[in-house]
Parts: structure tokens; C-alpha cells; sequence
């Protein structure tokens, strides 16, 4: 199946293929379950909205929390997710399917050091129902992302 996702990694001949589960990988739970991986292997992209108006998709491992104090010290705001709607608008992705891939130019990825705690990591390739196997050690070069640490440290709760 085609889609904008599997265009942009033949494009940058990228050796990454997404994978349509046509389950519901949505949520991590639904990825994880479907994928049969550890929900911390799931790569969630979330869309961001900062203070100078515009937006970046933060990639965090699938049980990473955002830090609001870290956050803040990163990005000099609070930390203000996107509607549903600019989600879509932002990213071109859905939620459910936002992943750092095939984005529009103006908006940065930023990847989460939680991601490190794995090998490989799933994020969605555009849909709710897809996935793509990614080495972590390679994340930087195929999203183009800058490493960031604003999630809370796992025994923080």
C-alpha cells in the first residue's frame, strides 16, 4: 500500500518499511497488542503547538510521560498539545497515525532520550493502522530530529 510515508522513504531511499496491520494500532496499548511488542517499543509522536506559533511533533517512548519542567526549560513554554483537527492540519497525519515522517518542512522533530532505552522503537507510518521498525541508533537521520530530554525518568511515576 501507498501512502505518503512509503513515498517519502523511497524518496530518501530510506530502507524502512511501513507495515498496514488494518488492526487499530492507535493507541500504544492497541500498537503494542497488535505488534506484539513492550508498549515502550511504541514510538508515540505528539504534536506541539510553541509559544512562537509553531508546531513540532516531540517522538517519546510508548510509556514516557512529558516532563512540564523539563519541557519548558527545552522549549521556553508550556507545554500545549494540538487539537485533533491541527493535528491533522499541522502534521498531514491523523492522530493515531502522527509520526516523524513526511512532515512539512517548517515542522521540527524532536526525539525523546526515553526512545534510547530500546534498540528498535514502532512509530505509525501515517495511519492509525500502521507501523514501521526503526532502529533507534538511526532515528535522527531518518526524521532529520534533534535529541531532546523532557520526559520524566521512569521511577518518577
Amino acid at each position: 500500500m501507498e501512502n505518503k510515508v512509503t513515498e517519502f522513504f523511497k524518496e530518501k531511499g530510506f530502507d524502512l518499511q511501513a507495515v498496514f496491520t488494518g488492526e487499530d494500532t492507535s493507541t500504544v496499548a492497541k500498537a503494542a497488542a497488535v505488534l506484539g511488542v513492550e508498549e515502550g517499543m511504541i514510538a508515540k509522536s505528539l504534536a506541539f503547538r510553541l509559544k512562537d506559533g509553531s508546531a513540532i511533533v516531540l517522538v517519546v517512548c510508548g510509556t514516557g510521560r512529558i516532563d512540564n519542567h523539563k519541557f519548558k526549560q527545552q522549549f521556553h513554554c508550556k507545554a500545549s498539545m494540538l487539537s485533533f483537527e491541527d493535528t491533522l492540519a499541522v502534521t498531514g497525519h491523523p492522530v493515531g497515525g502522527v509520526c516523524p515522517f513526511a512532515l512539512p518542512e517548517e515542522v521540527k522533530v524532536y526525539l525523546d532520550t526515553s526512545l534510547k532505552r530500546y534498540e528498535i522503537v514502532y512509530p505509525a507510518a501515517g495511519t492509525p493502522d500502521s507501523a514501521v521498525r526503526v532502529e533507534v541508533s538511526r532515528f535522527e537521520e531518518y526524521t532529520g530530529g534533534s535529541w531532546v530530554d523532557v520526559c520524566k525518568e521512569e521511577s518518577d511515576g
